[in-house]
């Protein structure tokens, strides 16, 4: 499926966790974890592209703007973990170990953003909010048990979210078969234009998930954008909001007290983002994302 992540995505779980421990909190507080495994073949296991966005100073970009940012902590595989056989088989552990990080930060008052290598790492952190209560492309397909049953399960990932609790958003260059499979699904779809104008139609949805869920998930792929400002991602498509754009309707939607965890994946970096440009688009939407979470505490 080429362009099956290619959106930004809201997926809600039930049942799930609260966030109630940092609600007493004037002052959000952000847990930065880094996700760098790939699941690919024939490239690096690691990319960069976590690192690349700490190393621009995110920590003191949120301070400045009124956050109190962790420690950024990170997934490493351990020795037993990194000999496994498949590199499938070792992003599943490495989404699973992903997913007590996240847990750990929610259950512990704090606002997880996952910077992630690519949209594999959904699973992980889908995983960290499903068992982080008191009680303690492709990707989308494995969350919604349509396939790779065995990873999602080694991920913790179960139950299998629903096609009724996710929506996508800009889904656009879907070729017949992605098509099929999404007219089939009781996914739900949200056009550029409702971006744009944070419609009527973005409210629904993130009211609609909020009564039937106890805690959503946004996640954004950044080929998601306007090429103009990820021009070094192989898999760019024509019309595409910008990173200003979509960070104001993420802040709309983390106005919605379930929101509960935000990540961005899949940024250029290196040779790819000479200019900057894709690492502050990256910032400018975990920024409008955290700005719909302190709005939401002051009221």
């Amino acid at each position: 499926m080429k362009r099956w992540m290619a959106v930004p995505v809201w997926l809600a779980l039930l049942p799930a966790a609260s966030f109630a421990q940092a609600h007493n909190a004037s002052t959000v507080r952000v847990a930065l974890v880094k996700m760098p495994y790939v699941g690919e073949r024939n490239i690096p296991e690691l990319s960069g592209g976590p690192d690349y966005l700490q190393q621009g100073g995110i920590q003191k970009l949120l301070e400045e703007h009124g956050f109190q940012a962790k420690q950024v902590s990170g997934v490493t595989l351990n020795p037993d973990e990194d000999k496994a056989y498949g590199s499938w088989n070792r992003l599943a552990l490495a989404n699973g170990d992903l997913a007590k990080l996240v847990s750990d930060e929610r259950r512990g008052g704090s606002f997880p953003v996952g910077l992630l290598a690519n949209c594999s790492s959904i699973l992980g952190m889908l995983s960290g909010l499903q068992h982080s209560g008191p009680n303690a492309k492709l990707p989308v397909a494995i969350a919604g048990g349509l396939c790779l049953t065995r990873m999602r399960l080694k991920t913790g990932l179960e139950p299998a979210v629903p096609g009724r609790h996710i929506v996508e958003i800009c889904v656009r260059d879907t070729d017949p078969l992605e098509q099929e499979l999404l007219d089939r699904s009781d996914i739900q779809q949200l056009s550029l234009e409702d971006v744009r104008t944070r419609s009527a139609n973005l409210h629904r949805e993130m009211k609609r998930l909020s009564e039937a869920t106890d805690v959503i998930y946004i996640h954004v792929d950044m080929d998601v954008l306007d090429p103009r400002e990820v021009a070094g991602h192989p898999l760019t498509v024509p019309g595409g909001p910008t990173s200003v754009e979509l960070a104001a309707a993420l802040t709309e939607m983390f106005k919605y007290e379930k929101a509960a965890a935000f990540g961005v994946a899949s940024t250029p970096y290196g040779d790819r983002d000479k200019d900057g440009l894709s690492r502050q688009a990256a910032y400018n939407l975990i920024l409008g994302a955290l700005k719909g979470v302190q709005l939401r505490r002051a009221n």
